[in-house]
């Protein structure tokens, strides 16, 4: 564990270390949503028979995203006249943070992770929570119809998606016993969860798409519908900030899935030579082409339909596979 390095008695010094540590984190999640979005990029170039990205670093287009960046940073930030000026400053905020805060609990490896607390799931699901008062934050204090529209079907959205995610990380803590993050990982060294839990990854995995508001969920930003929704009236710093947000979730989910459904940096019996951190990556990395793959595949929902899959599809098997999970947890034990 990291902060098995540091000493254990408060100091200006352990939270220089904690800060200067942080930072560095902060630079690799950058790293990995300016080459997540040129991998998205370039899969849905193959998958629609395009080319992608190609212009800027070579054939591969490696430095596209950077470009994109630096033309954000470098744009004007306009802030409506008859905006509430406090809160549309203070809205990308609130949607980022949380996204970024979560991380730290999540353990990448054996070793490596920035917190270890005995309710790291529930530290997961209380934080992510707050990003959905930026949403609609940002919907309400941009005094735009359409953002105000977007705003609130992201409240509707991740409300109701949030129930059913969290609906099916109960079969997983069955399992286990604990909330916490390692000791879940732990769990499934002999077996992963998807195997134990499958209809609890696929709800998991679908509700994680609502939440991450991308297609065929992302209701709250449907460009043909609301132009950009929420934040159709940001621009610059304060408009890549909700970008951001999103990637860094999806980092965030891809991680938490591989934690809770695919044994973390578990290896499989006969290849326990590799890494646990490559373990890790193959993973994660896995997840992350899952739901680009999703995107570029299905398409997007109506309103109606994404509330009534939520509540009256989603919701009810979430249910019963906690019933059945307690059911054969009781009848054989010593297999769950």
């Amino acid at each position: 564990m990291i902060q098995d390095l540091l000493i254990s008695e408060p100091s200006l010094l352990n939270a220089t270390i904690f800060l200067l540590l942080a930072v560095l984190f902060l630079f690799v999640v950058l790293g990995f949503v300016t080459y997540a979005i040129l991998s998205e990029r370039k899969v849905m170039g193959l998958m629609q028979m395009r080319i992608g990205p190609n212009q800027l670093g070579g054939r591969w287009g490696l430095l596209q995203t950077v470009a994109d960046v630096l033309k954000l940073l470098l744009k004007e930030d306009t802030i409506p006249k008859l905006a509430d000026r406090p809160l549309f400053i203070i809205a990308p905020i609130l949607a980022f943070a949380p996204s970024f805060m979560v991380l730290a609990v999540l353990p990448l490896t054996d070793k490596l992770q920035f917190a270890d607390i005995g309710v790291g799931l529930l530290y997961y699901v209380a934080i992510s929570g707050i990003t959905t008062v930026g949403i609609v934050t940002a919907g309400w204090s941009s005094n735009n119809k359409y953002a105000l529209i977007g705003g609130m079907r992201a409240a509707a959205q991740m409300i109701s998606y949030e129930i059913p995610l969290v609906m099916s990380l109960v079969g997983v803590v069955l399992l286990t016993g604990s909330l916490n993050l390692n000791e879940i990982v732990a769990a499934q060294e002999n077996l992963w969860f998807i195997v134990l839990q499958p209809v609890a990854f696929l709800i998991f995995i679908i509700a994680s798409v609502a939440e991450l508001n991308r297609v065929p969920f992302d209701l709250p930003e449907a460009e043909s519908e609301l132009v950009a929704g929420y934040f159709v009236e940001y621009s610059g710093f304060r408009w890549a900030m909700f970008m951001l947000s999103e990637y860094v979730y999806m980092f965030a989910m891809a991680s938490l899935t591989t934690v809770l459904f695919l044994g973390g940096w578990n290896s499989l019996p006969f290849l326990g030579f590799i890494p646990a951190a490559v373990w890790f990556a193959l993973k994660f990395s896995a997840v992350v082409f899952l739901l680009i793959w999703i995107r570029i595949t299905l398409p997007r929902l109506r309103s109606d339909q994404l509330m009534e899959f939520g509540w009256k599809v989603l919701l009810p098997i979430a249910l019963a596979n906690i019933m059945v999970t307690a059911i054969l947890k009781e009848l054989f034990p010593n297999i769950f």
